[in-house]
């Protein structure tokens, strides 16, 4: 009976984690890194809350300089998708804005760039894991969600779109 009650828990997650098929386009984004979650919200009103997703390599604090492996904290918006990506699909953040040029300057190094929301790696076997994702943190500084979820959220995401990635 144990069994039983486990097994509607698990597919009750796994329903709960789902993209809902009905999303309307969204107007603002908000990343919780410590939490790791994205959430999508339109009109002020919750949407979506994606959860599990993955961060840079080094994921505590904002990115400074290029190498880093952190992912930037602070206000960006989404300013293009990558169709042609090595990952499924790619949806470009802002990253550097005037502030994080200036603090990578006063370090004498690059801020870096080519920051993303994307999916996972075109040639990772989603069968290797459990929901389908590379184990931990492992990019450069990129947000990375399950491909069911960033396929979701390229469907809805314009460009100009508001990201605010809190620490």
């Amino acid at each position: 009976m144990m069994w039983l009650f486990c097994l509607v828990l698990l597919l009750n997650k796994a329903q709960a984690d789902s993209p809902p098929a009905d999303l309307p386009v969204i107007d603002h984004i908000i990343v919780h890194k410590a939490a790791r979650t994205l959430e999508l919200y339109a009109e002020g009103r919750l949407l979506w809350r994606i959860e599990r997703i993955q961060l840079g390599f080094s994921p505590v604090g904002g990115k400074r300089v290029q190498g880093d492996g952190k992912t930037p904290e602070g206000h960006y918006t989404i300013d293009g998708g990558n169709l042609a990506s090595r990952y499924d699909l790619a949806l470009h953040i802002s990253y550097p804005n005037a502030a994080d040029s200036a603090m990578a300057r006063s370090l004498g190094r690059p801020p870096g760039g080519q920051i993303f929301i994307h999916g996972q790696p075109n040639d990772w076997d989603a069968s290797k894991t459990p929901d389908g994702r590379i184990p931990g943190d492992w990019t450069d500084g990129c947000i990375a969600l399950a491909n069911d979820e960033i396929e979701a959220l390229w469907r809805v995401t314009p460009d100009g779109t508001p990201i605010d990635i809190e620490p």
